[in-house]
């Protein structure tokens, strides 16, 4: 074999390696998802093991953003999908459950950002065919719905980092929401219930209810953050932010993205609060009882050390 056979070869092999490389870093998600479909029965479970690696892949392998994300950088989250019914072959019926987190600074804990179960879900899924997705067109519902949450967990992700930073992906998750319109399944519309994707982005995108990402960001960057070093600094921001909520509260009452709020922050704020000054203590307990009345039992164990 020539020199120049040999040195082009190489050069495409380094070539190709570079472009590998390139694709495998800067994802965003570090994503865990799981298809569970023991409800189903007298059926071939591969379908679904196939369906639970092109999830994985698609969520894990695309880039979402033009930022690049270092490995330990990635947003972790859960996706469990649980096959309900099977009414076709290649028709599903679901509930999708996401929960994600953020990590604070100078600890090893991870702070929960999003803990939801969508019952609407019904999509199309057929093996071995490419998934599809782009904000402004509606390919599938499976697609689509993986792109929302993914987007309105970028959201909330970069909110908690800067103020009102997550805005550019709470954009890109209400193309996916207009490009759904004409879906002919549940969960995109605004007329059908004022818990759906729908109002989740428009809670967000509403400057009426823009208090509900001051508190993301003050809470996590300004509280969170700072307790590992300044305890009690953070402690009062942390008290401070929830006043936020409070707002927004009164503002709307039952508020579907509020309540989502609160309960992926429920037991932390109690966890918080295990310590503290009176004031403090008391302040959080008014506010979590006026806004979560249903569980005031379990904010009566804030000021409890464990």
């Amino acid at each position: 074999m020539s020199y120049f056979l040999i040195n082009k070869k190489a050069t495409f092999l380094i070539g190709l390696l570079t472009l590998l490389f390139l694709e495998s870093i800067g994802q965003e998600f570090l994503c865990n998802v799981q298809v569970n479909s023991q409800q189903i029965e007298g059926t071939d479970k591969r379908v679904f093991e196939n369906m639970q690696t092109t999830i994985t892949e698609f969520v894990n392998n695309r880039r979402w953003t033009n930022y690049e994300f270092k490995p330990e950088e990635r947003i972790e989250c859960n996706i469990v999908i649980n096959i309900n019914e099977r009414p076709s072959t290649d028709r599903f019926k679901a509930t999708f459950n996401v929960v994600a987190s953020r990590p604070v600074y100078r600890t090893g804990y991870n702070s929960p950002l999003l803990n939801y179960a969508d019952k609407k879900f019904e999509f199309e899924y057929v093996e071995f065919q490419p998934m599809e997705f782009q904000e402004n067109n509606y390919f599938s519902n499976l697609t689509s719905v993986l792109g929302f949450y993914l987007y309105t967990i970028l959201g909330l992700d970069f909110d908690t980092f800067s103020e009102f930073g997550g805005t550019p992906f709470f954009e890109i998750a209400q193309s996916v929401v207009n490009a759904a319109q004409n879906s002919p399944v549940s969960g995109w519309q605004a007329f059908e219930d004022p818990n759906n994707r729908y109002w989740l982005n428009e809670n967000y995108m509403n400057n009426t209810y823009s208090d509900l990402r001051k508190f993301l960001y003050e809470y996590h960057r300004l509280g969170l953050d700072v307790m590992s070093e300044k305890p009690d600094e953070g402690r009062a921001a942390i008290s401070n932010s929830l006043k936020y909520l409070q707002k927004v509260h009164q503002r709307k009452t039952g508020l579907f993205a509020l309540q989502l709020i609160i309960d992926a922050k429920r037991d932390e704020i109690v966890n918080i609060f295990s310590k503290g000054n009176p004031k403090e203590i008391s302040e959080a307990q008014n506010i979590m009882n006026e806004i979560d009345p249903a569980n005031s039992s379990t904010y009566s164990n804030m000021g409890k050390s464990k």
